[in-house]
């Protein structure tokens, strides 16, 4: 199933490396300067790990600068975001656990690029 799917937001791509029936694997690639919208999603959860750049990442309001080898869980419902603040293109490694993992459960508070 690797590859099988890959999106190019505004902020940079993201690419699903694994999907099973349990988890998710992506790999999330942000532009420098740039961040994901301000979300939560109901049915799910996040592990984040960074293998290259520098991010600020946003849960619940505190923000955790992240360099590679770092990383953070986001539970179900809690509100988070990355941005690149470094200048080279930031890496993620995101597993999603839970019961559902469509782009349709995203819940977008706050947005740079005018998506709800």
């Amino acid at each position: 199933m690797k590859n099988e799917l890959m999106s190019t937001p505004p902020w940079g791509k993201w690419l699903v490396l694994s999907d099973e029936e349990d988890f998710k694997v992506k790999r999330i690639d942000v532009l420098s300067g740039k961040r994901l919208s301000y979300q939560k999603h109901f049915r799910r959860e996040e592990h984040w790990e960074v293998v290259r750049g520098t991010g600020k990442v946003t849960v619940d309001g505190k923000d955790f600068i992240l360099k590679p080898g770092d990383c953070i869980n986001i539970k179900k419902e809690s509100l988070h975001r990355v941005e690149n603040v470094g200048e080279d293109t930031l890496v993620i490694i995101e597993v999603q656990r839970g019961e559902y993992f469509g782009e349709d459960d995203i819940i977008r508070v706050e947005d740079d690029y005018g998506r709800k």
